[in-house]
Order: C-alpha cells, then sequence, then structure tokens
C-alpha cells in the first residue's frame, strides 16, 4: 500500500520555488521529480486553500469561504477518508488544521499534541504562532515519520507567508527563506523515499510585493507542484498548469484508497 508526505509550504510562489530552490529543481532536472505549477482555487487564502487541498472540492462547495470560518470539515477529506479505510494520519501543522480535521475550537494545551487513533488526523504535532520556526516544523514531521511511519503525512511550515506578510515577496528574506525550506528538505526527502513514502511539495496560494494575498493574479495563484516518486522516475518539468482539485483524489490515488465522488478532478497522476 502506498505512502505519501505532502509538504505545503504556507504562500510559496510558483516563481520562487524555480529560482530559490536548488535541491528540488536538481531533482526536476535529474528527472527523478515531476514538477507542475499549480492554479491554486479562490479565494486564495489559507484556510479554505487548506480544505481545498484535502478536499478536491472549491470553496462554495465545502463551506470554509475565508480565515474567518472556524469548524470542521463536512465533505469527505483525505484524512478521514483515510482513517475510515484503516489507514494512519498524521501531521506537523498549524493548528487551523488540528481545527479541520480534528477539534474544534483548539486548546493550546490539549489540542497542541496528540496520538490519537480516533482522530482524523491521528498523530498531531500542531502550533498556533505564525513565526514557528520552519525547522521546528519540518523536524517534528520527520520525528512523526520515524516514530509512527504514519500512511499519510502533512508537513506546513509558515515560515514564507510570516515573512512575505511582514516583507513582501520581492525581499531577500522572503527568497532566502526559501532556500532554507530546500535545505531542509534536502535533508530529509531522502529518508523518506527510502522509507516508502512519495514526497509531494506544493503550496497553498502565493503573495504578492504588497505583503498580501486573496487576489487573483498568477503571484497569489500560481504555485509550484513538486510530485517526487520512490522509484526515482519523475518526468522532469512538465510545463503544465493543472488544478488545485486535482491534489486530493492524487493522494487517495497514492494511497491507494477509493476516490470519493465528491472528488470529481482526475488524479494529476
Amino acid at each position: 500500500m502506498g505512502k505519501a508526505v505532502m509538504v505545503v509550504s504556507d504562500a510559496l510562489r510558483d516563481d520562487t520555488a524555480r529560482r530559490q530552490m536548488g535541491y528540488l529543481e536538481h531533482l526536476v532536472e535529474a528527472s527523478r521529480a515531476t514538477r507542475y505549477t499549480v492554479v491554486a482555487e479562490l479565494p486564495t487564502m489559507s484556510r479554505p486553500l487548506y480544505e481545498t487541498l484535502h478536499t478536491g472540492v472549491p470553496v462554495s462547495v465545502h463551506g470554509v469561504t475565508n480565515n474567518l470560518v472556524v469548524r470542521r470539515s463536512i465533505v469527505p477529506n483525505v484524512f478521514e477518508h483515510a482513517v475510515a479505510h484503516g489507514r494512519s494520519t498524521g501531521a506537523s501543522a498549524y493548528g487551523w488544521f488540528s481545527e479541520l480535521y480534528n477539534r474544534v475550537p483548539y486548546d493550546r494545551i490539549l489540542d497542541r499534541e496528540v496520538d490519537d487513533p480516533t482522530l482524523g488526523i491521528q498523530h498531531g504535532r500542531f502550533y498556533m504562532e505564525d513565526n514557528m520556526p520552519d525547522r521546528e516544523v519540518f523536524l517534528a514531521g520527520a520525528t512523526i515519520v520515524g516514530k509512527f511511519q504514519p500512511d499519510y503525512v502533512l508537513i506546513h511550515p509558515m515560515g514564507m507567508d510570516y515573512l512575505g506578510e511582514a516583507h513582501g515577496a520581492d525581499s531577500p528574506e522572503y527568497r532566502n527563506n526559501a532556500i532554507f525550506q530546500d535545505m531542509a528538505l534536502a535533508n530529509l526527502i531522502p529518508a523518506w523515499l527510502e522509507r516508502g513514502y512519495t514526497v509531494l511539495v506544493t503550496a497553498d496560494h502565493g503573495i504578492n510585493t504588497d505583503k498580501l494575498h486573496g487576489g487573483t493574479l498568477p503571484d497569489v495563484r500560481h504555485v509550484p507542484l513538486y510530485w517526487i516518486p520512490v522509484d526515482g522516475k519523475g518526468e522532469g518539468d512538465t510545463g503544465r498548469q493543472i488544478s488545485q482539485l486535482g491534489v486530493a483524489p492524487s493522494l487517495c490515488r497514492l494511497l491507494d484508497l477509493p476516490i470519493p465522488p465528491t472528488m470529481k478532478a482526475k488524479p494529476i497522476l
């Protein structure tokens, strides 16, 4: 049965990833990964797109229309779907994921660390500070992989979003953080592949030079997707633009799960 790690780098622009993330682009250049440009759904806001990435449906269907809609997911999603079919899950992620797939409201003490087979995210390490160091988020995710070997693991660093909103997309702080994330992934991805995990690296949305996201232009809508298979047989840079709605059914296929009828987009591969 398949296993997957998906890294959702919050607010990582497609062009920034292409210019700054040397390890991931090396895998593409060597045809050990497949690269796409994902066209994010609208609005380009975080909580709505966390839900779209894991349900494969647009905002008008799942109902999480903006960041202030605080409730659990009410449509089939990858986490709960996996658990219902006997697969295991984990996440090192912002607390909004806990609210979507575990419990509402988020309790900063009780929900910070969970290991509970009855939850959607069974092994969770959640944070609520936007400036949480990315290295800590990556390390917590890697620890979940090493300790529990869940079938699906989400890792969600917020550094690109935090620095983009503080300094703008055309700033050394934002650009250089992409390099730091790439270095972290260069240390982690080989071990994940050895453990049998397909690795996906993508984003929810981008960010603009005005230190904002939420609009409709490519700077906030175009994000990367690096698909890194266990067998090392990637397709390189496809040059294709694909819908963000295809991510959730792709995860289901990777995990050998039936694709819920609500996920109408075709899997990416």
